[in-house]
């Protein structure tokens, strides 16, 4: 298995209010990818965080195998959530995928 964690923080020209709103969306929208994407085992977007983070929420997935990871990359539904939901409204995006030890 392989785990694919991405850590986003948002633009800084975003109210509280409309920083709950993106994070719900990108919530919704990449949660709602599970059942749709070939070798993705789980998928969950974290938008609430201990004080101590210094980014606005988490994505942590895993995927079958690192095929299944790049398939998911490019599948048409994560694109549209991608472009759609996350890349307009993100600052700095950071990604460490990794596989997991059994």
């Amino acid at each position: 298995m392989v785990k694919h964690i991405i850590v986003w923080t948002l633009k800084e020209e975003f109210s509280e209010a409309e920083k709950a709103e993106v994070k719900a969306g990108i919530k919704e929208g990449l949660e709602g990818l599970k059942g749709q994407i070939p070798g993705l085992i789980d998928i969950k977007v974290i938008t609430e965080g201990l004080g101590s983070s210094n980014a606005d929420l988490m994505l942590d997935s895993t995927f079958e195998s690192e095929e299944a990871l790049k398939g998911y990359s490019g599948h048409p539904a994560h694109v549209a959530v991608a472009t759609g939901k996350v890349r307009p409204n993100v600052k700095i995006r950071s990604c460490f995928d990794y596989v997991v030890e059994e």
